[in-house]
């Protein structure tokens, strides 16, 4: 069996989407004639937690651990944050007002720790494995980012030795959506781009999660770039029938962060103005919001008078937040709202969360706030998985929330077919073939 080191920094028992992706191809890559080997921090300072994800762990699993210092005890003394309150991740806000110290560590975030703030971590990372690495061989090693000072460890270890790299790229690098709020100067976004280069040409195979990722990537380097998408595990959809809620109302779920840029003021007052115009849809009516949410949410939740129908939950197990998705009359997806079209390559439409394809799993439909002509528009049209409407249309959003309702009314489900092409299992042999191949 051929054995492949992966480098993440996101690793049981962190929660959260960054951990899914290659936990799943961790779980799934024996049935292919690999033998995963993974490289994480110690001691990480992660936003959320998750135990319940150890399950995935493949029993035997070699796991190389080393210590890691990250500059987040420094950060919370700076914005006084207590030392044992977790750092929230996502540019989200749950307090009204931006501090000046707030707004100094996204300047400080974006000029002295490049590419981010695991950049201490790349030297002695880089040693440990290379010391680990003369007295045991690996076939392929794979580094995932974000954060992408993991790409900068397999860079050092791949000058040092002829073992084929993949660099796997979860989000953009310099093209990330939210690289407008870390304040960066001329320096910094040269030196990032440099960065991006350098580990773009020295890899050996790149993937992305989209095709969209995919064009940009191949307009920058000519090593192979391939696409893997994000998916959904089966055997997570395994959840019996009294796990599931059966309250009888159309609700309206979001499961994840929903940060400033995620927020859709335009569907809360649709939401709104179908409650006063309709008594039927004002009794069934529930939102329910389960992850962190940024204070504008609230706040224009408040505005709207909707908070009497609101359900706020905190952070919840991954298996409970499936059987939340599978109970939903409706599932939204907000993707987020950043960056300039006409500045080149517009993050927003190469978005394609994990999150989307566990909503197409769940088999409930979908309401897409983004651009219509995305990869994830494409992909719920492709399902025939429910409604998308753009950036900022009410009127779009109440037409589509009103469809949805009289689908639920009728008792119709959501997701029609070709959902199977983005299993965990089914991509997990497409990366063995990259793996294999280049």
């Amino acid at each position: 069996m051929k054995k492949v080191l992966i480098l993440t920094y996101y690793w049981p028992p962190s929660g959260g989407a960054g951990v899914q992706r290659w936990l799943k191809f961790v779980k799934y890559l024996r049935q292919f004639g690999w033998e995963p080997i993974v490289y994480t921090a110690e001691n990480p300072e992660y936003p959320v937690l998750d135990n319940s994800l150890e399950k995935d762990v493949p029993e035997g699993i070699e796991i190389l651990k080393h210590p890691i210092w990250e500059p987040y005890q420094l950060y919370k003394r700076f914005i006084g944050q207590k030392r044992n309150e977790r750092v929230v991740s996502g540019f989200l806000q749950e307090k009204k007002g931006k501090s000046f110290a707030q707004e100094m560590s996204l300047w400080l975030r974006g000029n002295i720790f490049i590419p981010d703030a695991r950049c201490f971590w790349i030297k002695p990372s880089a040693k440990f494995l290379l010391n680990w690495l003369e007295s045991n061989n690996v076939d392929a090693i794979v580094s995932t980012g974000p954060p992408h000072s993991m790409h900068l460890i397999a860079r050092k270890i791949r000058r040092k030795k002829n073992i084929p790299w993949l660099a796997d790229f979860r989000d953009p690098w310099t093209n990330i959506d939210f690289a407008g709020d870390l304040k960066m100067s001329a320096y910094a976004a040269n030196r990032n781009a440099k960065l991006e280069k350098a580990v773009l040409d020295e890899a050996d195979v790149i993937t992305v999660v989209s095709d969209f990722m995919r064009e940009e990537f191949v307009s920058k380097t000519k090593t192979p770039v391939h696409t893997i998408t994000n998916g959904f595990d089966p055997d997570d959809f395994a959840i019996s029938a009294d796990k599931l809620r059966n309250d009888g109302k159309f609700s309206i779920v979001h499961t994840g962060s929903l940060n400033n840029r995620r927020n859709q003021p335009e569907l809360w007052q649709a939401i709104r103005s179908l409650c006063e115009e309709n008594q039927a849809f004002s009794n069934d009516c529930v939102i329910r919001l389960i992850g962190k949410n940024d204070i504008s949410i609230r706040e224009n939740i408040e505005v709207e008078g909707l908070n009497s129908r609101t359900e706020w939950i905190d952070y919840l197990p991954h298996g409970d937040i499936i059987a939340e998705q599978k109970s939903a009359a409706v599932l939204f997806l907000s993707i987020n709202n950043y960056g300039a079209e006409e500045k080149g390559f517009f993050s927003p439409k190469a978005t394609l969360t994990g999150k989307m394809f566990e909503y197409l799993a769940s088999g409930r439909p979908v309401l897409m706030v983004g651009p219509t002509d995305g990869q994830a528009a494409e992909v719920i049209r492709d399902c025939k998985a429910g409604e998308v409407v753009p950036f900022g249309d009410p009127v779009a959003m109440k037409k589509a929330v009103w469809s949805l309702y009289e689908r639920w009314k009728s008792g119709e489900s959501g997701t029609t077919g070709g959902v199977d092409k983005f299993s965990r299992v089914t991509l997990t042999q497409e990366l063995v073939r990259v793996l294999s191949s280049d």
